[in-house]
């Protein structure tokens, strides 16, 4: 049976929005599963780590109809920009060799001759700017109406994202699923996020798929967007909000209908209870790990990631190592180490605790 989502008294639920951005993003590391994974995770950390596996994250090559029309507006922008470019820059150029001083006619005292007012000339200089603002104005609003919707799209998936110092939490009401940092959706089926903030400013941004979308204390925001293509897409947190902002990356892996319907099953299934890690559950339930981490029927944290199925994922720490037992072992020993300034504290485990802790992490898969 679906577990239901436990409700947290640390999350402050809000958003807003802010308009897509013309800028390329600069991102393309995100990590990738070891065979320590559920089996419908990729198989090995190089094929997510190697550029060639993930696409890099770009406007210009949308796989989401938002994404697309946010493509068509760029392009418009940039072929004006363009134009104005070239017709600016040859003006200068004629002038800069028509008019130079060898050729240049002369006053009696040496000076160039001085043209005072051209009509034509001043008409052109403020219609014409005026005219392309206002084309630009008219389409920036179609297309804001267009992709900025008050109710998610017919048939679409439901997915509550809350951003938090430095992840980010991802909540399926209807298949009663909480999960973090990757969020895993059906291909060709619209997407509805509603956006929230657990502490400040947080910004939802996947290039292929969405514009830019705040998530702000207090407001609730969303998005939305259909992916057309399987695959991974990547992106990070697109507002500045502490000192791990560059490392709060996102992940989003777009499965058909099979592969999304068996990770779902694998999500609403009861986590692994093998007998021979009990000892290092013993151990995660005696120290502060049960505090901040939820594991469905052995503890409910509240602060940190939900870590039922912990192992059916690509990456740690939002995105920033691919997770495989030496990045586990790393991260529960310190994980300043691999994400320093992040609010998960070394607990100073001994080898015999950390190795048992380690061991229960691995088997919830």
């Amino acid at each position: 049976m679906p577990q239901a989502i436990p409700r947290s008294s640390a999350v402050r639920r809000s958003s807003s929005s802010s308009r897509a951005s013309l800028a390329f993003a600069a991102l393309s590391l995100l990590a990738a599963a070891t065979s320590l994974a559920a089996p419908d995770a990729p198989a090995a950390a190089a094929e997510i780590c190697d550029p060639s596996a993930v696409p890099i994250p770009s406007i210009f090559d949308p796989v989401s109809p938002p994404a697309a029309e946010i493509e068509t507006l760029s392009w418009l922008l940039l072929g004006i920009c363009g134009a104005i470019f070239v017709v600016v820059q040859g003006a200068l150029v004629h002038a800069i060799w028509k008019y130079r001083a060898s050729r240049a006619p002369q006053t009696s005292s040496g000076e160039p001759v001085q043209v005072y007012g051209s009509n034509p000339v001043e008409l052109a200089w403020t219609v014409i700017p005026v005219v392309i603002v206002f084309v630009l104005t008219l389409t920036s609003v179609r297309l804001i109406r267009e992709i900025e919707l008050t109710s998610p799209p017919e048939g679409s998936l439901k997915v509550v994202v809350i951003g938090h110092q430095w992840w980010w939490e991802y909540r399926y009401p209807d298949q009663g699923i909480v999960t973090a940092n990757e969020l895993v959706v059906p291909v060709n089926q619209p997407v509805w996020l509603e956006l929230h903030s657990a502490d400040v400013i947080h910004s939802w941004w996947v290039p292929q798929l969405a514009g830019k979308t705040d998530c702000i204390p207090g407001h609730r925001n969303a998005t939305w967007f259909e992916a057309r293509k399987t695959g991974v897409y990547v992106g990070q947190c697109a507002e500045y909000c502490g000192n791990q902002h560059a490392n709060m990356l996102l992940r989003v892996e777009v499965r058909d209908q099979a592969g999304f319907d068996a990770w779902v099953a694998n999500q609403q299934s009861s986590p692994v209870d093998d007998p021979a890690v009990r000892a290092g559950r013993e151990v995660f339930l005696a120290l502060a790990c049960q505090s901040c981490h939820d594991v469905a029927g052995v503890s409910d944290g509240a602060f940190g990631p939900n870590l039922t199925h912990l192992m059916s994922r690509a990456t740690i720490g939002s995105g920033v190592a691919p997770l495989n037992l030496d990045t586990l072992r790393s991260w529960v020993n310190d994980p300043q180490v691999l994400k320093p300034g992040c609010n998960m504290p070394s607990l100073k485990l001994d080898d015999a605790q950390l190795d048992a802790v380690v061991a229960y992490l691995a088997s919830l898969r």
